[in-house]
């Protein structure tokens, strides 16, 4: 086992928590029998390594890729081995931190790289109903079934379907023992409403993979049992699947949607924000009789502009977004909700409708903002944040006095202090005074590694506009 000797104080990132060793970091490699071997070139891709400090202390054992400027990743503090039981025991204590999610109706994400001591692997789990059995593709969904309950009445009892993303060369050169290790451990924990998917799909396609020297690799990796048979093959891996969050009704684009078909990570935002929302009815009349008016800027597939039509009878939303297939899946799943009315669409850049909108004197009751990560890396932090104070301070000029404001960020390179002082920048130029109702991050199935920032990636501020 080769060692990866650091740098005089350069452990202490790592002795904190961090999981990351970069090539500017290395002093030294020592090969198994103890000579120095050189820089990180002398490493080969994929291979287990032993990491210490200058001093000899032990920070402990990663996965190494010469070819990248992060060249080991640790994933564990032991000299732990990695076979298939390692995956087995890490998917299993993954799952074991998932208890405050009734598995089987709830979709979640199941491992989350780093965070769960599997670096560069990241696993969501689907529940629910392929659009094949519930025709929840044809043009009217009048009576789509409204929760959960009603759906598997009608439909039967659901399925799950695994998206996996294998991000670093540590994973891919492992990706039959993954693939091995999750049938065994999802086979055996029907006791937590798991067991075997219908299938499992690939969607390799992030950035991280091509600065780690990967291709992009897509597409159905495995079916199992009956959805093995040529006459069940569309329910093995349909590209529209219709899910449940917070009890209503969603369609996750499987293999065609961004990311891995739905994001999970803001079902407790889009929830908050509608309560939120509904709530403005009381302002100045009754809820019954008070029409809000509502921009979900960055709507994607509907999230935030659904769970506010469910809950607030008396909101008018109008939906932006840039991605014409996004805002179809969102008209789709405005249909299954039977909210069609209450929801318009428009496909534009954000920073240019903004400005149409401020010029026109538009104003709105609340606002959502939720665009993709601006900075992907620190070297972007500068210009994301520049983007980030304009889309916020525009919205700010569109709001009336007492509106709601709910912006988030997905960018990692961003911390809280910085988005919060962002926030504060962008309604001192807009000449707002902002309350701050609540401030939240993702949901504990996205955990956040302590001394590793990068995982603590999503926030979210909401917040009503004083004067």
């Amino acid at each position: 086992m080769k060692r990866i000797i650091l740098k005089r104080g350069e452990e202490r990132r790592i002795l904190g928590g961090h999981p990351w060793v970069y090539d500017n970091e290395i002093e030294r490699i020592v090969s198994s029998s103890g000579r120095t071997a050189g820089g990180a070139a002398s490493l080969e891709p994929g291979e287990l390594a032993d990491v210490e400090s200058e001093a000899k202390t032990y920070l402990g054992r990663a996965f190494v890729n010469p070819a990248s400027k992060i060249v080991a990743r640790l994933y564990s503090p032991s000299k732990e081995g990695v076979d298939k039981g390692f995956f087995k025991r890490r998917i299993r204590e993954a799952i074991s931190r998932r208890t405050a999610y009734d598995l089987r109706r709830e979709s979640a994400r199941l491992v989350f790289a780093e965070a769960d001591q599997l670096p560069g692997l990241i696993i969501d789990r689907f529940v629910g109903w392929p659009t094949q059995a519930t025709r929840a593709d044809i043009a009217s969904h009048a009576d789509f079934p409204r929760n959960f309950d009603e759906a598997e009445t009608r439909f039967g009892r659901p399925l799950s379907w695994l998206v996996i993303q294998i991000l670093t060369v540590g994973m891919e050169t492992r990706r039959d023992l993954i693939l091995a290790a999750l049938e065994e451990t999802l086979s055996a924990r029907n006791d937590v409403g798991l067991g075997l998917p219908a299938a499992i799909i690939e969607r390799s396609n992030a950035r991280a993979r091509e600065l780690e020297g990967l291709p992009a690799s897509e597409g159905l990796l495995k079916r199992f049992g009956a959805a093995e048979t040529p006459d069940s093959a569309p329910h093995g891996a349909p590209d529209s699947v219709v899910i449940f969050e917070n009890g209503i009704p969603f369609l996750a684009r499987l293999e065609s949607g961004q990311k891995t078909g739905h994001y999970l990570d803001q079902k407790e935002n889009h929830l908050h924000a509608a309560r939120l929302i509904a709530g403005l009815g009381s302002v100045e009349g009754p809820l019954e009789e008070r029409q809000v008016t509502v921009l979900d800027a960055c709507a994607y597939t509907g999230g935030f502009a659904i769970h506010i039509a469910r809950m607030a009878q008396t909101a008018r939303t109008l939906a932006v977004d840039s991605s014409r297939d996004a805002l179809e899946t969102l008209k789709q799943n405005a249909l299954l909700n039977g909210v069609e009315a209450r929801i318009s669409v428009e496909e534009a850049d954000i920073f240019e409708f903004l400005r149409g909108q401020e010029r026109a004197r538009t104003r709105f009751d609340a606002i959502i903002l939720d665009p993709p990560a601006f900075a992907k890396s620190h070297t972007q932090l500068k210009d994301a944040l520049r983007g980030y104070k304009e889309i916020n301070l525009r919205a700010l000029k569109l709001l009336n006095k007492g509106g709601i404001l709910v912006s988030c960020s997905c960018s990692q390179a961003i911390d809280e202090s910085g988005f919060k002082r962002m926030i504060r920048d962008a309604a001192i130029d807009a000449e707002r005074r902002l309350l701050q109702l609540d401030f939240r991050l993702q949901p504990s199935d996205h955990p956040i590694l302590v001394g590793y920032d990068e995982s603590c990636y999503l926030k979210c501020g909401f917040y009503q506009v004083l004067a």
